[in-house]
Order: C-alpha cells, then structure tokens, then sequence
C-alpha cells in the first residue's frame, strides 16, 4: 500500500466505524455524505462525526428542505430562510422547538431553537426553574441539593452569526439541529437524552443578510482570498465587530438578546462560534485571566479545552490548538455573560472563508503568541502546513466536529458541570460574607445624579442586587451588598483593574472598565456595612433621577457639573417653545447663598409645566430666580450638527451615532460625497468626525477606484443593503477638493471636532496645519492600552472644560499623539498627568550673558507633595513618555476651530464621564475663543433644525 492512499483509507475506516451504532437500522442518507466528501478538501479535513447524516423519514433533512447540502460551494441562506428550516424542524420533530427572543434595531426576529427529547420538550419550564434555584445558593436548602441536581438537565448554549463575515456557523447549526434531533447513535442519544441544547443560530441578523446579500453581490467571485477587496460596510444599525464589546454596556439588541437568553435559561456552558485562524482554536488564553473569574471556571476553560482537542486529535484533525490566542481578562465580550455569572464561557475560531468560497491560504506569516501558526508545540501537536486549500466545507466540518466533542463532554459530565455552578454562587456568597470590601455605596449626593441612577440601572441589568437606604442617617443612598452569587462581577466592575505590566503578551482588548470612573460618579468601597438592614430596601425595577425644583422667579439657573442630560434638554426645550432661550455663564457668579461655577446655564422663555418636565425628564436640578445673575455670559446657539462616515471604517462612527440618537441630540449624517458637493458652511455648524482606523491617506481616498462602482443600495436582488446609509459608489474619498471644502468650513466659522486617530487624519490632511504626529512617545516605549488615567486641565476656562474640576479621569486606548511647537502651547486644552513636559519645566540654572542671575534653587519642604498617580485603573508601560502632551486641542483655523481630541470620549456609548467635553463644544461651538464673536440671538437657535439620525 502507498503511503499516500493511508489518509483516504482511515477516513472511510472511520465512516464505517460510525455508521455501526446500536440502533444500526437508521438510514444514513449517502448523498449526504458523498457531497460532504466532495466538499471537503483533503480527507483530513474530515472528522468521522460529521458523516453519516441520517435520513429520517419525516424530518427533512437541510439537503432535503434546500436542495443542496449545508456547504455547498456559492449557496449561502438568509435569515428568513434558515429560520423557515428551523420551523419545518420544530413542526416535523418532537425533539424540537423555537421561540422567539426579540427583533433586532432593523426589525428581523431573533429567535431560539431548543433541543432535547421529548421530556424536555415537556418540562422546560421545570428545568428553567431547577437551574435558577442553582443560580442563586441561598434559595437551596444544601440537604435538597443532591435531589435537584439529579433532577435538572445542563443547559448548553450556542451562539452563531455574531460577526457577520464569519458565514459557517449559522449554516453549520442547521445541519448539527437536524443530526442532534433525528440522529440514533449513542453518542447522539447520550447528548439530547441528558441536556438540553439551545441555539441562537444568527445573533446579529441584521449583519447576516447583508453580508449574505454582499456575498452574491459582490465577493462570490473572487479567485484570490488576500485580494484587498473591500468587506460589507454595515453590520448592525450602528455596530460592527463591537457587537462582540458590548457586554458591559448591554446597549445593542444582539447583546440584549444574549441577557435575555441566559436570564431565561441560565445555561451552565455556552459556547461561542467565531472565525479567524487557523484551523480551529479552542479558547483558554494566554492571561492573564481576569482577577475575579472563580478557579473553577479556569480549571473548566482547560479540561474542557483538551477534551475537545483529544476527541478531534482521535479523528485525525490536523491544526486544531488552545492557549496562544486571546487573554481572558475583558469581561465585556458576549461570551463572558456565562462567565460573569458563574456559568462556563466559551468561543471556538475556525479559519472561515467569508463565504461559501474555496481559497489557497497561505499561513507562512501568521503568528499566535509569538509562534508560527504552522510550528509544533504542546498546545498544537499537530500543525497544518504553511498552505491550505480550504474550503467552506472544511471550516463547517471543523466546527461541527468541534460542538459535537463539547455537547458530548456537557451530556457525560452534566452533574459536575450542574454542580460546579451551583458552588461557584456558593463561593460568591462567602467571599461577600468573609472578605473585605463587604459593601459598595453609591452616594445620593453626586456630580450627575442622572448617571448615579444609570449605573444603579447598570447594576440591575447584570444581575448585580442593589439596596436603597430608605431610612436612618444615609437615607438616598444606594448600597451593593456583596454576600450576593454576583459579588464576583460587582467587585470587577466596580472596583480598579490591576493589569499586570509583566504581561509576556499584549492584551486582547481594553483592560479597564472601572465603571465609577467611565460613568463620573463617586462609588465607595466598604470594609464594613454601614447600614442597618432595617435601613436598606432591595430595589425591583430600575431608578431614575427626577431632578430637583426649587426657588421663585421666571428663569431658572442650572449649576453645570458636566451633567450628560443637558445639551438634549437644550435641544428639547428649543423644540418645546419658540421664545426659549439659554445662556452660558463664562465666570463663577455668586447667586443668594450658592456659587455658581463657569458653565451654568440660565433658561428663560419656558412655562412651568416645561420647566417641571425639563427638570424631571432629564434629572437636572433647577433654581427659579426672579432676576438673571449678572457677569461674563453668552448666549446659545444650537448648532446644526453633522456625522461625518467613511465607507471603510464604521465601527466609531456607529457608536457615535448611537450616543446621540440614546441622548437625544439631532443630527445629520454625512459621507464622501457631501464634503466633495461642498458649501458645508451653509448646511452645518459642526461637523463631528469619530475615530476611524487608518492614515491621512485612507481618509482622503478611502476605496480604491478601481474597484468603481460599488453602490451600497437596496434593491430587490440586495434587500438588506443600503442601510444605515445608501451611496450610488462606496469607492473613492473626499479627495483633495472635499478635504479643501472641510477646512473652507472651517475657515468661514464652522466648528470641526475630530477624535482619536481622526486627529491624526485631519493634521496630516492639512485641514490644521498647528498639529503634528508625535512618534517621539511611541519610541520611548509607550503601550497604552484602554485605561482610565489622569488628566489635567492647562486652561481651566476654556468653555471646553465647563463643569470639570482641574484634574479628572478620562479613558483612552491605543491612539496616535499630537503636539504644537512649544510657541502652540496655548492650543493646548487639556493634557495627560499632571507634569509638564520636558521642554515646558522651567529651566533655574545659570545662564550665560546673565552674570547676575544666581540658580534658583528648590524651597525645603518637610513633606515632599504626594504625586498624583497617572493610571487610575488598567496599565501603562513607560507612562512618563506621554505624560505632559495634549489629550484636547482648540485650534483656531480661520474664522472657526478644530477641536482635536486624542482619545476617544464617545468609546463604544461606555465612558459617559468623558462625554461631555464633546458636548461642551457643541454647546459653545460659537464660543470657544477670544476672538469669536457671535452674533446676537434671542432664543435658542433660528437656523434650520437638523434631523434625528441619519438622512
């Protein structure tokens, strides 16, 4: 025998294995299997588990219901279609149902298959009520708990189509639903006898069919994998590979759906389905783990792990590996709503095609935690070689190998795993009871009541228990108690990150999420509780913060603290009365026993009824006064706000668009073309550009023309296409002349506000020539992952930072820095740390020609002052290379301004703190410096209102 024909001979070894079984009578359908074997490319790419798809008699199998097979090279299924599938399921198969979770933001349904025998199917409810009885140890009496373990079945979950470009799971689940339901081998039997499996097979439905609909429009062609052609512009209504950051924030419907399911089921293990390396990954990491994830749930990351890899290793799977991808430390990712609340999380990645496509991949430069992808090591002891012909029935075949193996692990192990959940509640419970901080308080008295009240909320929405102080000294406060089975997850968001800086490996995402700090509210640890029981009260529904009324008089005085309901409460008080108007207090100004700081806003020109509703519907407390404070003051003028997106990089964008449209706030979104049509200054005031990735000259050309056209449009062939917005030709910038008419813009008095790297973009565009990229921080060494650090304000009057002590916390992440001469220093608004930069420090040493000057030297102090520490939460390398540099410019260009942020402060609709340094410079767009003088107005704006989102 040649030892080239060994492969081809175990494979059908295998197949002929597999298809004996006790209950051997079942009909096997070998078209099925002869179209898989077609399909797939190298008889190692085959695991034996996949075979043998049964051929029921009633149930309809996908080849059946589709015509094709699951893989079939070119054919992909919108949701309508595979929900259709999953219903002729739930119709023909006592071992199947559906339900539905929710719509997503463009009205498709997102619905839930369950699989399970015929008692399940009977008892869900009774199982839903075992798992939550696990969940929370204190409603278990622990001489009950051996009778209710044996009397609930594991929930596993699995989730598909998170990212849309990833196309395998959302086909491949149809195919593992049909086998799990219809399939009579024992290892089949085993799994839908003793759990239950639950699927979300297209989480973000929105995504799919338009990336189904970009398939056949556009890429189902392609010859060459790596040919730079350009992917789907839009996943979601507003966002793209974030959708899998949103955990912390639950803002988007895919991550509500997630919530929903697990509070629903709470499912002992889930599993993620994701794409991108080769050939499949089973997620452990590298760490550092998340400091507050129980042991057991590590220990579970890793049996669960190797389980799988020696169930495919048995198979004869090459390049199957753990460990060298990913950290384990972000608690915001989909996933880790299992593993915040004491259930096993999971994600698999297969190498995915972005299609039904087959390619020649070429591996030879990739490379996992400083290894080639194609080496031999302990984690992958068998690697693929540098190329791969790979096709779409290669990455469905791994995947589905890789499920089986782990449903196979939750059906043999489901009373470890049942109680594994139930002791990790126990030891959150205990840790709250016997270790320190025993409590967190959130004060009533706080900057932003408002957002005291949305972090209560947020709280809530994570399963976290929140008390109020209802009576005694404290009363109003709000109090998390910690002998609670989430007290894990409150310490984590609640408490400082402590990255490690001798991490060997740079993380896998942010690695700060200290929500006191992003949301700008005061939480307090506690070594002991300070309330007395009688005092607290367990809130049931969420809170909001009404606002305060007080005082006489016809206008009505609000003390600004950076609160982020006020720029919507100017837009709503416009749109509730024409003769409303506002003003702007430039200095503090005492007013009967307060002091009111720079940036108070006065109204005047609104009913009581609508001072009533402005003050409880956005929590802002409001002083009536019969006379107007005196002193320095302006008046507002609201501006006509535009979003500008590319069609390369909208991930920011979308964020952004979604902060304002949650706020409130009108807009208009622009793209490439209007800044090439021009007389931008007679259509907006303000044109906000979010982060977005690449260079000047991404920026200015984005698509290559060569590619033209390329319309984004919704037609009958491309339902799903031409949302949230629609062009005739995705290809090509603004070019030079839309990035002149961007800085004419400015230059005729309009405001430019660019944020993170779109700072970068626009100096090296030339629309303000002040800044320059500073590459001297990064070549010092500076890693800058998202943390929360200190900054300081250089011009504490700048209308840029009303509300805003002289030092505070913001977030940033990795992003490019800018600097001016040092003659430019007064641009700069707001600056990281505390110290001035080097060439700023005053120099007190002789100085030749000055015979006379003597060296200044440094007064003796008993107690050197304290340094304040630059990283609040998180971790920075080499700190001191950017402490001292701009983190917010104010640029005079013309007769406007640039305002250039160096950070994000609208970072996936997370840290609200920052925020309103984004409003403030829409609130004083007109007002920003010296030299401005706007023209008079009597009330709150009289240009042409913009429209709510995007047009």
């Amino acid at each position: 025998m040649k030892v080239k024909q060994l492969p081809a001979l175990l494979a059908a070894l295998a197949g002929l294995t597999m298809s004996i079984s006790p209950v051997g009578a079942q009909q096997i359908d070998e078209v099925y299997n002869q179209k898989i074997r077609e399909y797939t490319t190298d008889p190692r790419f085959l695991p034996a588990s996949v075979l043998n798809l049964p051929d029921d008699p009633t149930v309809p199998s996908p080849r059946k219901h589709f015509g094709q097979i699951i893989g079939t090279p070119g054919i992909l299924h919108r949701t309508p279609e595979i929900y259709g599938y999953f219903k002729k399921l739930a119709d023909t198969s006592p071992n199947v149902s559906m339900e539905p979770v929710m719509t997503s933001e463009e009205g498709r349904p997102i619905n839930l298959i369950v699989i399970g025998n015929e008692d399940a199917q009977k008892r869900l409810d009774h199982y839903k009520r075992q798992l939550a009885l696990l969940a929370d140890p204190r409603q278990v009496n622990p001489q009950n708990l051996n009778a209710i373990l044996g009397d609930t079945k594991l929930v596993y979950y699995l989730n598909g189509g998170m990212h849309s470009p990833e196309m395998g799971s959302p086909e491949m689940l149809m195919e593992l639903a049909y086998r799990l339901a219809t399939g009579q081998t024992e290892e089949i039997r085993t799994i839908r006898d003793n759990i239950i499996v639950i699927i979300n097979p297209v989480s973000e439905p929105d995504g799919w069919d338009k990336q189904v609909d970009w398939y056949y429009r556009y890429s189902k062609n392609r010859k060459d994998f790596n040919d730079g052609f350009p992917g789907v512009p839009y996943w979601g209504k507003y966002v793209f590979h974030d959708n899998n950051r949103d955990g912390l924030q639950n803002s988007q419907a895919i991550t509500k759906s997630l919530y929903k399911i697990y509070y629903d089921w709470h499912p002992v293990a889930s599993l993620d389905l994701h794409e991108s390396v080769p050939l499949l990954y089973i997620s452990t990491g590298t760490g550092p783990y998340n400091e507050t994830i129980d042991p057991i749930t590590i220990g579970e990351w890793q049996i669960m792990a190797h389980h799988d890899i020696t169930s495919l290793a048995a198979q004869g799977l090459p390049g199957v590996f753990t460990w060298a991808f990913y950290d384990g430390w972000y608690p915001g990712y989909g996933l880790w709503i299992s593993n915040n609340h004491n259930s096993v999380g999971r994600f698999y990645e297969t190498f995915g095609n972005a299609g039904a496509s087959t390619y020649l991949r070429d591996l030879a430069e990739q490379k996992y935690a400083g290894d080639p992808a194609t080496s031999k090591e302990w984690y992958r002891p068998v690697p693929p070689t540098e190329k791969v012909y790979w096709s779409y029935r290669n990455n469905i075949n791994y995947m589905q190998a890789g499920v089986l193996a782990s449903l196979s692990y939750g059906a043999t192990n489901s009373r470890l795993m049942l109680k594994n959940f139930y002791q990790k509640g126990l030891n959150n419970i205990r840790k709250g009871t016997e270790e320190t901080p025993r409590a967190f308080v959130i004060r009533k008295d706080q900057r932003d009541p408002a957002m005291a009240a949305y972090l209560v909320n947020q709280l809530r929405a994570q399963a976290i228990e929140v008390h109020k102080a209802e009576t005694g000294k404290n009363a109003g406060d709000y109090v998390v108690l910690l002998n609670q089975p989430y007290r894990n997850l409150a310490i984590s968001l609640l408490s400082k990150q402590n990255y490690p800086k001798e991490a060997k490996f740079p993380p896998y995402d942010d690695i700060a999420w200290t929500l006191g700090y992003l949301y700008g509210v005061d939480v307090k640890a506690q070594d002991s509780v300070a309330y007395a029981p009688t005092d607290l009260k367990m809130l049931t529904s969420d809170i909001q913060y009404a606002g305060n009324l007080t005082g006489e008089g016809t206008s009505y005085v609000l003390n600004y603290k950076a609160q982020n309901t006020v720029l919507p409460a100017l837009y709503w008080a416009r749109a509730q009365s024409k003769t409303a108007r506002a003003t702007v207090l430039d200095e503090r100004i005492a007013i009967d026993k307060d002091t009111l700081q720079a940036g108070s806003v006065v109204f005047s020109g609104l009913s009581p009824e609508q001072v009533r509703k402005l003050s409880t519907q956005f929590g802002l407390d409001l002083q009536a006064v019969k006379t107007l404070p005196n002193g320095k003051q302006h008046d507002i003028t609201l501006p006509r706000v535009a979003i500008y997106h590319n069609w390369y990089s909208t991930q920011d964008e979308g964020w952004a668009r979604y902060t304002f449209d949650q706020r409130g706030i009108p807009y208009t979104s622009i793209d490439k073309d209007d800044l090439k049509g021009g007389d931008l200054r007679k259509r907006f005031d303000v044109i906000l550009m979010p982060r977005s990735r690449g260079t000047a000259a991404d920026f200015i050309h984005e698509i290559d023309k060569k590619y033209s056209p390329m319309p984004f449009t919704k037609t009958p062939e491309f339902p799903a296409h031409g949302l949230p917005d629609a062009t005739p030709d995705m290809t090509g910038g603004p070019g030079f002349d839309g990035v002149n008419n961007l800085k004419a813009f400015v230059e005729a008095g309009g405001l430019l506000v660019t944020l993170d790297n779109t700072s970068m973009q626009v100096a090296e565009a030339g629309v303000v020539r002040e800044l320059r990229t500073n590459t001297s921080a990064q070549a010092a060494g500076l890693f800058h992952p998202g943390s929360v650090v200190m900054a300081k304000g250089r011009k504490p009057s700048s209308p840029l930072l009303y509300g805003y002590p002289e030092s505070f916390p913001i977030f940033r992440g990795i992003a490019p820095l800018l600097q001016t001469e040092k003659y430019n220093r007064d641009l700069m608004v707001l600056q990281y740390g505390s110290k001035p930069l080097k060439d700023e420090e005053e120099y007190k040493g002789l100085i030749m020609g000055m015979p006379d000057r003597k060296p200044v030297k440094e007064p003796e102090t008993k107690t050197p002052k304290k340094e304040e520490p630059y990283v609040l939460s998180g971790m920075v390398r080499n700190e001191q290379a950017i402490i001292g540099h701009g983190a917010l410019f104010n640029v005079p260009v013309g007769a406007g301004r640039v305002v250039a942020f160096t950070f994000d402060p609208l970072h996936r609709f997370l840290n609200h703190h920052d925020a309103p340094l984004v409003w403030n410079a829409l609130i004083n767009w007109n007002h920003l410096g010296p030299d401005t003088k706007p023209a008079p107005v009597s009330a709150l704006g009289s240009g042409p209102k913009a429209k709510t989102g995007g047009q």
